[in-house]
């Protein structure tokens, strides 16, 4: 029985995690979860939130996902979203600021548009600010 699995996370633009893995932590549309070694094969939309791939040298690696697709094979483990970064890399700041404007948008209650991308842009800035906070409890 393989006691690790092969796990790829991809954005748009770049390749963010390659390597072995014990197991895998996502958010689906569904809830979350835990991907291990010899999981049944699946086909899941993931919401925006974090990605945790514990390595076999018992790292754990966050990564924020803006959402996107997560596929379990029986020998690969793959993420694929739009936007993927690792957690050390996101803009607290920027994550803040986006916060605050879309929380104003939506207080605003202007057109339907406007209101479905404040509220996209809310989703995203509070996962980068979860993965963030994460973060900085395991460090």
């Amino acid at each position: 029985m393989a006691t690790t699995m092969q796990v790829e996370v991809v954005s748009a633009e770049q390749e963010i995690f390659s390597g072995e893995a014990t197991m895998l932590v996502a958010t689906g549309i569904a809830g979350e979860l835990g991907i291990m070694p010899n999981h049944t094969p699946l086909l899941t939309q993931l919401k925006p939130g974090d990605v945790r791939v514990f390595t076999d040298g018992g790292d754990e690696q966050i990564i924020y996902v803006s959402g996107g697709i997560l596929e379990v094979t029986p020998k690969v483990v793959t993420v694929l979203s739009d936007t993927a970064l690792r957690a050390e890399d996101l803009d607290e700041a920027a994550a803040l600021e986006t916060q605050q404007r879309a929380q104003q948008a939506l207080a605003d209650k202007k057109a339907d548009i406007e209101w479905a991308k404040a509220r996209a842009e809310l989703a995203q800035a509070a996962a980068q600010l979860a993965a963030i906070r994460k973060l900085k409890r395991r460090g």
